[in-house]
């Protein structure tokens, strides 16, 4: 017997993503059956939120322990003047519209940080973790608590116009460690406060993440970017670093030697 939310009816509404070849019906309903955790929502992960909602990605954990601020709108998609005047919490303001844009999408909202002490506890029963934060401490955190879990995820950033991504699959790829180890040192004329960042930058690397979300969730693990993708939309540079060939380290203090030192107390 077909689900109530598998009906045609209720599927119908998704129609012009399940001709696409790399979707279709079963794909939709895997992305129906999929759970994300966005942590940070801000400019990425709003964006975030709101595409993987019209695509109809059954579950999301929304996770932010801030509220709206007038400066936040010109990138931060889902908030308006009135969300900033009231002073809303973000996890509350971007529940009510996603709701508004897709009922079906069961909602987890959390206004809290991500901390060693509940990562794990968030991470448990999602499959795929998104990152819209803003540092990379935080970064390493959800890197650890990914490949404990063995939960995929997708790391971002952008200030500026600059940008960059990359996906994890634990056990198959190189995890961020492998790549960016030591963390790159805080560096306070470059945050979005201090160098600024325009929202199309934002808005496209954020696509990327969610486009890549989509893949894993649907099943097409295959197509995922082995690149490291850095791009610049104020100087139109693209540079993409190929991770096939670089592999896991088995020096790699997270994935490789399973010491998960961000997880610690």
């Amino acid at each position: 017997m077909t689900r109530r939310d598998e009906s045609p009816d209720v599927l119908s509404r998704y129609a012009r993503q399940m001709v696409f070849d790399g979707l279709g019906v079963e794909g939709q309903r895997r992305l129906r059956a999929g759970r994300v955790m966005i942590v940070g929502l801000g400019g990425l992960g709003s964006w975030l939120a709101e595409m993987l909602a019209r695509a109809g990605v059954g579950f999301l954990r929304l996770v932010d322990d801030d509220r709206v601020e007038l400066t936040n709108i010109h990138r931060q998609a889902l908030y308006d003047e009135a969300d900033a005047g009231r002073g809303l919490s973000k996890v509350t303001a971007a529940a009510a519209r996603l709701r508004r844009i897709n009922g079906a999408v069961e909602l987890d909202t959390r206004a809290e940080r991500v901390t060693s002490a509940n990562a794990e506890d968030l991470a448990a029963d999602v499959d795929v973790i998104l990152d819209g934060t803003d540092n990379f401490p935080t970064r390493f955190l959800l890197n650890d608590v990914a490949v404990k879990l063995s939960r995929a995820w997708v790391f971002a950033g952008v200030v500026g116009a600059e940008a960059q991504t990359m996906t994890i699959l634990p056990g198959r790829t190189p995890c961020l460690r492998c790549i960016l180890d030591p963390a790159p040192p805080r560096c306070p004329e470059r945050t979005c406060r201090t160098a600024g960042v325009i929202g199309p930058a934002v808005a496209a690397v954020a696509s990327v993440q969610a486009a890549e979300a989509v893949k894993i969730l649907a099943g097409g693990t295959d197509d995922i970017s082995p690149y490291l993708l850095k791009f610049n939309l104020w100087t139109n540079e693209l540079q993409r670093i190929d991770l096939s060939g670089a592999g896991r380290r088995d020096e790699c203090r997270c994935c490789g030697q399973h010491e998960y030192e961000f997880l610690e107390p």
